[in-house]
């Protein structure tokens, strides 16, 4: 008989097959650059370090990297070109007046699609670039081990139109029997290593295993995940990963289970079968009601030791966000025109696909997410607030997430926890490079790092809707409807991406499928 984890990776295999499409070359057609020098002019800095904006900033950027970032002037004032860096002879320059600029963003919980959804890799990797995303960490790497490497290559060397990919191996993959012994789960730790993953993504297993697991992959120097799937959490939670090792946290299972205090399983109804994802995903929006309150001594226990041991929490608020208002989800603005037609019907309710468990989904567990997600906001708000990094993962192409779009709507929930904008963004940006390693190479924008920025004509501090593809409704002094342009460059190794193209060519690709 199989292990639990090993069903649960075949579960999501059947979603996102190993058989996937690869990305086509990048061409011509998409991203200029990397320059020789290339400076982005008259900017608004918003760094990912909270600090504040400031500008009339110039962004000096050679081949891929960032060379200065330096303030020519102040608002309101004609600017004296002769404080502005100089552009050299074969260079290029940008006017971006009165645009502001961030860091390039960090998706940690991107899937590349698959064949069960109908989502080809150019179309996912489109929508990210499209909205900023610039370095993503596949947790799982579904489609296979290898096919992710590939695209880590083709990404690294430009040859493709990417973000740059942390691939992280679903733990056991590639085995073709359950783990028995630690013994076999080291073997299996130090291999995946040598194939070139950056990390393992858990959903648990004995405590054995996890303990194996976890202790090996630290010990050599890589990097983990974890959704504590509730087959196993009954008898390793999020503590105890932490205690092993464990980088980061996905979503939130296995925390409120570290907060029991009167129970030490989550209240099942007797007729509950995890298999059913209704009866799975209805009763989790009942747990965080289970857990120690906001305050309790449990509470300070929990957090405290997360904090000591400098632990990672990706709550990915936005994968299920339908749940607390489904309706919402399935009209969001930006369907029509940016969803492909099967991943549409890869969201509709079915007893099958992934996350798709609206059999009978109402005004009763909608109440109960609501509920759920003001306890899990309390306890990551305040988690930031002492100190603990919290990052921004999306886990889109499920539960009416479409891809790039459910990465905006995550700041968007960040900023409903309680974050301030400036800490939104630093959740985005620098809190995701530090998870990954990366923070001497992306993150903030400062001289000597790796050329990734967004750009965008509003200020997304005042309205993080500007991010979105389809931008965000306004009403103008002739009493005209009009809509923001979304985000219109984004940077990745100092190669210019119109984010605007990007997108068209994603709804092209739509349009397309839904004339077939």
């Amino acid at each position: 008989m199989r292990s639990t984890l090993l069903c649960f990776l075949v579960f999501l295999c059947t979603c996102v097959s190993a058989q996937q499409e690869k990305a086509a070359p990048r061409g011509d057609a998409f991203g200029d650059g990397p320059h020789s020098q290339l400076i982005l002019r008259g900017l608004i800095l918003i760094n990912g370090n909270c600090a504040p904006p400031i500008g009339p900033v110039d962004i000096v950027i050679e081949g891929n990297k960032i060379v200065s970032a330096s303030t020519v002037g102040f608002p309101g004032v004609e600017i004296n070109e002769r404080r502005r860096p100089k552009l050299k002879e074969g260079g290029k320059e940008i006017d971006c007046s009165g645009m502001y600029a961030m860091p390039g963003f960090v998706d940690m919980h991107g899937h590349m699609g698959g064949r069960a959804q109908g989502t080809t890799a150019d179309y996912v990797l489109k929508l990210w670039l499209g909205h900023g995303i610039t370095t993503i960490r596949e947790p799982g790497s579904f489609n296979g081990l290898d096919w992710t490497l590939d695209h880590k290559k083709r990404s690294a060397t430009n040859e493709i139109a990417a973000p740059r990919i942390r691939a992280y191996t679903g733990f056991g993959m590639g085995r073709e029997t359950p783990f028995t012994n630690p013994e076999e789960v080291k073997e299996w730790i130090r291999a995946n290593k040598a194939k070139g993953a950056d990390g393992i993504k858990l959903f648990g297993a004995s405590p054995m295993l996890m303990q194996a697991a976890l202790e090996t992959n630290k010990e050599i120097g890589l990097r983990s995940a974890c959704h504590h799937a509730q087959m196993d959490v009954g008898r390793w939670n999020v503590l105890k990963s932490a205690r092993a090792g464990l980088t980061s946290m996905e979503h939130w299972y296995g925390l409120p289970e570290a907060l029991f205090t009167d129970r030490t399983v989550q209240d099942y109804p007797v007729d509950y079968n995890y298999q059913n994802e209704q009866d799975r995903f209805g009763e989790a929006g009942r747990l965080w009601q289970q857990a120690a309150k906001p305050g309790s001594d449990k509470w300070n226990e929990v957090m405290e030791e997360l904090l000591e041991l400098d632990f990672t929490i990706n709550p990915t608020f936005n994968i299920y966000d339908a749940n607390r208002d489904v309706m919402r989800a399935r009209n969001a603005d930006w369907h029509d025109e940016y969803t492909l037609p099967t991943l549409w019907k890869f969201f509709q309710p079915s007893r099958i696909s992934h996350g798709s468990y609206w059999h009978k989904w109402g005004t009763e567990q909608e109440v109960d997410w609501k509920k759920n997600y003001q306890l899990w906001m309390a306890f990551i708000t305040e988690y930031k607030n002492r100190g603990g990094r919290v990052t921004a993962g999306s886990d889109s192409g499920y539960i009416y997430q479409t891809y790039g779009f459910g990465y905006i709507r995550e700041l968007e929930l960040l900023r409903e926890a309680g974050f301030h904008p400036l800490e939104v963004i630093r959740s985005a940006t620098l809190y995701g490079a530090e998870a990954l390693g990366m923070e001497n190479e992306i993150g903030t924008i400062e001289p000597g790092k790796l050329a990734d920025l967004v750009i965008v004509g509003e200020n997304p501090l005042a309205d993080l809707k500007v991010l979105y593809g389809t931008g965000a409704t306004r009403l103008d002094d002739d009493g005209e409807v009009t809509t923001t342009k979304g985000i219109l460059y984004t940077i990745k190794d100092g190669i210019v991406y119109d984010a605007v193209k990007l997108r068209e060519e994603v709804k092209r690709m739509v349009r397309e499928a839904k004339r077939l």
